[in-house]
């Protein structure tokens, strides 16, 4: 527990290292939403490979990373229905936002966005709210 803010901080320098990267490499602006809209829309089937290569990376160095980390906790409830309605508001959220926090919160706030600023400020205030609520309703979970 002691060294969650380490981890934190180690993955919030290599997600800001992963958006230059993406900027830098192909001049575009990082945001897992958009890169997900363009293949589930095919909008972006031009680009289709990077945003598979992208997505493939996204999930597997979380899962390369446990092999060699061990102690790292997790909060994510088990309760299935939670995970899968917390999904969807998340995917309505970014939709209605026009892009979602590693778009607007990585690359927006470091690119002095006022639309991502704001975007930003919206999604911490909604996450604040729905922890209450779901402590106040559910007790805790």
């Amino acid at each position: 527990m002691e060294q969650s803010w380490i981890m934190g901080l180690l993955g919030g320098l290599l997600i800001g290292l992963g958006g230059a990267v993406y900027l830098l490499g192909n001049g575009r602006i990082m945001g897992a939403s958009g890169i997900i809209g363009g293949l589930v829309d095919r909008s972006g089937s031009s680009q289709a490979t990077e945003r598979v290569v992208f997505l493939a990376a996204l999930v597997g160095a979380p899962a390369v990373a446990s092999l060699f980390v061990t102690g790292m906790d997790t909060y994510l409830t088990s309760n299935l229905l939670i995970v899968v309605l917390a999904g969807l508001l998340v995917g309505v959220g970014t939709r209605v936002a026009n892009g979602c926090t590693s778009g607007h919160g990585v690359c927006g706030i470091s690119r002095l966005s006022v639309r991502g600023i704001v975007a930003t400020m919206i999604y911490i205030l909604a996450g604040v709210v729905t922890v209450a609520l779901v402590r106040l309703l559910l007790g805790g979970v």
